[in-house]
């Protein structure tokens, strides 16, 4: 899709830009929130972006899909960009909202760079990026489409039925729609956006797997609070945990997310740490109730049994299933399971079937650590699948 001529300009410029997308996507946010401060009300999440995480992945995606298109120029990267159209949906993204951003984009390329920003480098880079904001906007389409929701109206009201203490720093709430209607269709392993008023007035929002069954009448979040460290505490995080109770109500998206279990019967290996066991409790609820031919491998890490959320929903569903077992990893008080080890999660004496479907969630650092492993077993790069909360980093760290 990538023209003859611009190929060669962007893999010449290609150095020059990737250098420099941080200051690049840095002068791009404080330009574009300075004159246009209402999209930090309910668009962009502004914990990412004291973080620093949403800039970083904006140039991680830029730099991947110009580098697709550099290796195959006649070939629109569709699969690199699914994940980031999910994401967009969930939030409801225009079509108008890709002009904004290309004009304080281009402004900041133009700021950071300077003369090196010739007439054939603008062009080039412009038709980079018209391709990638076409392809989401029709991705994005055809999500808005199957969600039978208009992306200048995601929201939906739902009132909280019942609360759950599942650990100290983790609550699941319990959700039906406030209007009486039925409950959209979900995919085994997809997340909702949930928006919230935060104190200051400002509308937050954030994403959080299915922990039910994707044909229950009652969905569940649960959701863990995030502290931050040396980076500020989460927001919409820290009011569910003190604010949300059963009774009161919140706004929630269709479920978006291209982290699905397929309908095959092929073996599942689900591998996660801490919070990162949610989506894989949503994909085991469903395998309980529609996959008893499957083989299901569980695998989680965390740092105590007390610390592991929703260790009762994971056990009684591999209990019911014929084929399945689990194998945990706790940091501390791991003789009081027996199904555990101590330490950190180390896959050697497990029995990974080469021919599975895997699915990854939790930190980075967690999740490269044991694609690695994985790989060493020879299951294929392509069968292995990662869902991470918020913008790609992963993304980022290998464009």
């Amino acid at each position: 899709m990538l023209s003859t001529e611009s190929a060669s300009v962007i893999r010449a410029s290609l150095p020059a830009v990737g250098g420099a997308l941080d200051a690049i996507t840095t002068r791009f946010y404080a330009t574009m929130f300075a004159d246009r401060p209402e999209l930090l009300d309910g668009l962009f999440n502004r914990g990412n972006q004291a973080s620093g995480v949403q800039r970083q992945a904006l140039a991680g995606s830029i730099a991947a899909f110009a580098g697709a298109l550099l290796d195959h120029p006649d070939v629109r990267p569709d699969a690199l960009l699914d994940r980031i159209a999910h994401k967009h949906a969930a939030v409801g993204v225009t079509p108008e909202q890709y002009t904004l951003v290309h004009k304080y984009l281009f402004a900041a390329i133009a700021e950071v760079l300077g003369e090196a920003v010739t007439p054939e480098v603008a062009a080039a880079w412009d038709e980079v990026y018209w391709l990638m904001a076409g392809a989401l906007i029709a991705q994005e389409a055809r999500l808005y489409l199957e969600a039978r929701v208009q992306p200048e109206a995601p929201w939906r009201r739902w009132t909280v039925t019942e609360r759950r203490e599942e650990t100290p720093d983790t609550v699941s709430l319990l959700l039906q729609p406030s209007d009486g209607g039925s409950t959209p269709a979900v995919r085994a392993g997809q997340y909702v956006s949930v928006r919230v008023r935060m104190p200051d007035g400002v509308h937050q929002l954030r994403q959080y797997s299915l922990t039910s069954a994707p044909g229950d009448a009652t969905w569940r979040i649960t959701v863990k609070r995030v502290r931050g460290d040396d980076a500020p505490d989460g927001e919409v995080s820290a009011f569910l945990h003190d604010h949300v109770r059963a009774g009161d109500h919140l706004a929630l998206s269709a479920p978006f997310g291209e982290v699905t279990l397929d309908d095959s019967d092929r073996p599942v290996v689900l591998v996660s740490a801490g919070i990162g066991c949610t989506p894989m409790v949503g994909i085991l609820n469903h395998l309980a109730t529609t996959s008893f031919d499957r083989q299901v491998v569980v695998l989680h890490a965390d740092a105590s049994p007390s610390a592991h959320a929703l260790r009762a929903d994971m056990a009684r569903a591999v209990a019911e299933l014929p084929d399945a077992r689990a194998t945990y990893w706790y940091e501390r008080c791991a003789a009081d399971v027996p199904e555990a080890r101590g330490g950190f999660m180390d896959l050697d004496g497990i029995a990974v079937p080469a021919d599975a479907v895997v699915f990854l969630c939790g930190s980075l650092p967690f999740m490269r650590a044991v694609r690695g492993q994985l790989l060493d077993r020879g299951v294929a790069a392509r069968d292995i699948h990662y869902e991470v909360f918020g913008p790609d980093l992963w993304l980022a760290e290998t464009a």
